[in-house]
């Protein structure tokens, strides 16, 4: 049978704790050669991009597949620029497990990448959150965030002070401070930690502005090669981590357009996140090192995030199971 999730039925079952741990887990399998993530290839139709995102994982017992459709002419239809359905197929029997909406999934996988990367290697004394952008990826991003650091304070920049408003009642149970800001260079040059939250095409955060010390995840860029938050000196004057070698180099435009610059070679985007989790690369060495998580989003993400979906709708009798054979 076949379980068939909704976006309200993800969100009944959904634990931002557990997918935290399991995308841990997941990118540690990666550097510890039980998982695969194959560079996905990219499909243009239109100024639509279409993304399958692959992954398989012996812990998962499952492979999946989610299919992500950048459509920036959304916007002015008042529709997602981004959406994205997920297929889990059992490595066991190869039968379909499960058809999950991908849009939460995505937001919540994200944020929690980005925490994992904090907690490996930002200071253990950072405790001011900086947001370049307000939206749902904001929200997710101080929810994961504050599960990994103790924050005393969220500096957040958007273009729209109604975006803030929301972003500051979305996250008013935290009970954190939270200040809005003039604009990107405040936010990054008061933050510990950086998360940049844009669908920008163009930098929106200048190397330049970095201190001493500052972890900065590079999140919101789409996976077009000809899109990015950070400019080259950014990615020249930190260490870099990415989530996958193999995505970075062809769906990071953080990454190639600084190499096209001549900023940074490729040796400068050689280390993943699993081999730090795994003890196999160093992550920070000193206080006073700069470091840089570029994330593009890996289907090893989605998918651990959906096996926690799967079991526990099942376990709590959520969703619709249909059998395809018939």
């Amino acid at each position: 049978m076949t379980l068939i999730l909704s976006h309200s039925e993800v969100t009944a079952v959904l634990d931002r704790g557990e997918v935290l741990a399991a995308v841990e887990r997941a990118h540690a399998d990666l550097a510890l050669g039980t998982a695969l993530v194959p560079a996905p290839p990219a499909m243009t139709l239109g100024g639509a991009a279409f993304v399958p995102m692959v992954a398989a994982a012996e812990s998962a017992g499952a492979a999946a597949v989610k299919l992500l459709a950048d459509l920036p002419a959304n916007r002015d239809r008042g529709l997602p620029v981004q959406r994205s359905v997920i297929v889990v197929t059992s490595a066991a029997d190869g039968s379909c497990e499960a058809l999950i909406d991908g849009r939460l999934v995505t937001a919540v996988r994200t944020a929690a990448a980005s925490a994992v990367a904090t907690k490996h290697l930002a200071r253990q004394n950072s405790s001011v959150l900086g947001l370049v952008g307000a939206g749902g990826l904001a929200v997710e991003h101080t929810r994961a965030i504050a599960l990994v650091r103790e924050l005393s304070a969220v500096l957040v920049w958007s273009r729209s002070a109604e975006t803030i408003e929301r972003f500051r009642t979305a996250v008013a149970d935290l009970g954190l401070e939270v200040r809005a800001m003039a604009g990107p260079e405040a936010v990054t040059r008061a933050a510990d930690i950086l998360c940049t939250l844009t669908p920008s095409r163009d930098p929106i955060v200048r190397g330049a502005w970095f201190g001493d010390g500052l972890h900065v995840n590079a999140v919101g860029a789409p996976p077009r090669a000809d899109h990015r938050e950070v400019d080259g000196e950014a990615m020249r004057r930190a260490s870099v981590v990415v989530d996958s070698i193999g995505t970075t180099l062809t769906k990071s435009g953080d990454t190639l357009l600084a190499r096209a610059e001549g900023a940074i070679t490729e040796a400068a985007v050689s280390t993943e996140l699993g081999e730090v989790i795994a003890g196999r690369a160093p992550g920070r060495v000193g206080d006073g090192d700069i470091t840089l998580f570029n994330s593009v989003g890996i289907g090893l993400q989605d998918l651990a995030a959906a096996r926690l979906i799967i079991d526990k709708a099942r376990a709590n009798g959520i969703g619709t199971e249909v059998d395809l054979a018939t």
